[in-house]
């Protein structure tokens, strides 16, 4: 298949994806979120495909979802987030490394947060910075990371939107190994080719899938959830203000109510509603 946004290569039993947008740090377009889907079943459904490493072509991984100039962000992000569909990392019946050998931002984060493993640069700067653009953080990140991080952890990164380094990252239990940037893809396909060559493929794939069957949640339901939610904030004006914000290097003037919005809109965890 020919992909325009990302590359797909395969040698030796190992499929490197990349995100192939160097020029705007690989940032997440809607067509590349396909494309992506794309790989994902394409190297699920090939035998020759032992292992699928997933990384980014120059000195970013992801910058996140394709902003634009932010003023048509509400309908970018939607997009994107709808392209991922088809397939995801998790789904794939092969281990997926992401060698995330630069900054990783938002959807640029989330989506390789789906991966099996995760190599990461020491000095890249990572962040979940959904909320700081008026939005929810989407791809079951909600589910996935508190398994990873524990949930103190995983509430503070989710909550706050901070710009984290690799090196924490491996300290929250976020990625795996910290190195180098140019060490990155390297150790990830070292590692891709001994899994290819020395691990049986069929105990793999059973051993992969309890192993996300061990979350306990049905994951492509808590997405379908995410995605009901994430709709609502897309469309309420902090979403526009967030990017906006960001892009004037302000801070942003926030505007949603939630003692007024949210009881109207969402369910509380845990909690029952009043009787109308």
């Amino acid at each position: 298949m020919d992909y325009e946004q990302i590359s797909y290569d395969l040698r030796d039993g190992v499929a490197l994806v990349t995100l192939n947008r160097p020029e705007k740090l690989n940032a997440m377009t809607a067509q590349m979120g396909a494309e992506m889907g794309d790989a994902m079943a394409e190297a699920d459904g090939d035998d020759a495909v032992r292992v699928v490493v997933i990384t980014g072509a120059g000195r970013a991984f992801c910058a996140g979802a394709d902003l634009g100039s932010g003023t048509g962000f509400a309908a970018g992000w939607g997009d994107v987030e709808r392209s991922y569909r088809r397939m995801m990392p998790m789904e794939v019946r092969k281990p997926v490394i992401a060698a995330i050998n630069g900054p990783a931002v938002g959807a640029g984060l989330t989506w390789p947060l789906q991966a099996d493993i995760r190599y990461v640069a020491s000095d890249a700067k990572l962040a979940f910075a959904f909320v700081r653009r008026g939005v929810l953080p989407e791809l079951a990140s909600h589910v996935i990371l508190p398994r990873l991080a524990g949930l103190a952890r995983a509430s503070e990164l989710l909550l706050s939107g901070r710009t984290f380094l690799g090196d924490e990252a491996v300290d929250y239990g976020v990625a795996t190994r910290a190195l180098p940037a140019e060490e990155v893809l390297p150790a990830a396909m070292e590692l891709a080719g001994d899994i290819a060559v020395n691990a049986a493929p069929l105990p793999v794939a059973i051993a992969k899938h309890l192993i996300w069957e061990g979350v306990g949640i049905d994951l492509s339901e808590w997405r379908a959830r995410e995605r009901e939610l994430f709709a609502l904030t897309i469309k309420h004006p902090d979403a526009r203000e967030g990017t906006v914000a960001f892009f004037e290097k302000r801070e942003p003037q926030w505007t949603g109510s939630p003692s007024k919005e949210y009881p109207e809109e969402l369910d509380r965890p845990g909690a029952t509603r009043a009787a109308t």
